[in-house]
């Protein structure tokens, strides 16, 4: 099945691939199914090692399997909630996926279904050793378009790392670059093979319900955007929390992406604050279906 996820409409949001029955696939069959899809993310869907549980699932991008990712997360929810019918098309259930279990949450309101999950890693703060107008140059963003308030560049992860690059505005986040080669000699890797991305947000919206505005721009060659991106919502959730110090209880932050490459997206953040610290945090979002079909393999 293909679905559209974090959107309510069609050919918006960040498209998602779900083969509901992998069982009988190893991990190469995988990764060459989910290159031969060529999305940003492709979710096989297992049987769960936990009978109580609802699934196991693996994520795959067209070249490496990740531990943990947002829109596949909430498009499997959504996914394995419709196929299991009307009657069960809202409730609670796990999801296994490599970084652990992931509680997930279905509902249905005015004919649109939302997914949300509890985030199985907290986000927490990573060393960054590269200098801030140098991470800002690549990108090609001058010192004076770095920050706002108190918000400075920033690493973090939940599952997978994320540097936070700050811009003072709209017109600033519209005009970044990604320079590939400037990007790879200064910044921090996520794994052996791969760089952690560069997260841009500002606190100027398009959409006035929208908290904020982001950019996760993919390095690579060639590198690319991706138009909704929920882990690195949950990364930036530590962000969030380090500079603006949400108040105790619980708050939902609407972020807008996908806006400049024509796939509009909403990404629903709630903070659970306790004792002036991130106790919980979930990431939410709609999705539709856009496809369905079967893989003759």
């Amino acid at each position: 099945m293909l679905y559209d996820v974090f959107t309510t409409e069609r050919l918006a949001g960040n498209p998602l691939a779900v083969v509901l029955d992998g069982k009988g696939l190893d991990t190469a069959a995988m990764q060459a199914i989910a290159r031969e899809f060529n999305l940003s993310e492709t979710v096989f869907v297992l049987p769960a090692d936990n009978p109580k549980h609802r699934a196991r699932i693996r994520i795959f991008t067209p070249d490496y399997e990740m531990p943990f990712a947002g829109h596949p997360t909430v498009g499997s929810a959504i996914a394995l909630a419709e196929r299991a019918g009307d009657s069960e098309a809202a409730g609670i259930f796990v999801l296994e996926e490599n970084i652990g279990p992931v509680r997930c949450a279905v509902s249905k309101h005015d004919g649109a279904t939302f997914a949300e999950f509890d985030l199985a890693k907290l986000p927490e703060r990573l060393e960054l050793s590269a200098d801030p107008e140098a991470i800002g140059a690549a990108l090609g963003l001058g010192p004076h378009e770095l920050g706002f308030e108190n918000h400075r560049v920033s690493f973090w992860s939940a599952g997978v790392p994320y540097v936070t690059i700050p811009v003072a505005s709209l017109e600033a986040a519209a005009r970044i670059r990604l320079d590939n080669q400037a990007w790879s000699e200064l910044a921090p890797r996520k794994s052996d093979w791969a760089f952690a991305s560069p997260y841009v947000y500002c606190r100027e919206t398009v959409n006035h319900e929208s908290a904020f505005h982001v950019r996760m721009i993919v390095p690579g060659s060639p590198s690319y955007e991706d138009p909704a991106t929920g882990s690195a919502a949950a990364a930036f959730a530590g962000a969030i929390m380090h500079f603006d110090g949400p108040t105790d209880g619980i708050s939902q932050l609407w972020i807008e992406q996908g806006l400049e490459m024509g796939r509009p997206s909403r990404i629903r953040l709630e903070l659970n604050v306790e004792g002036g610290k991130l106790a919980s945090a979930r990431i939410g979002g709609h999705a539709i279906r856009v496809a369905e079909g079967k893989l003759l393999v």
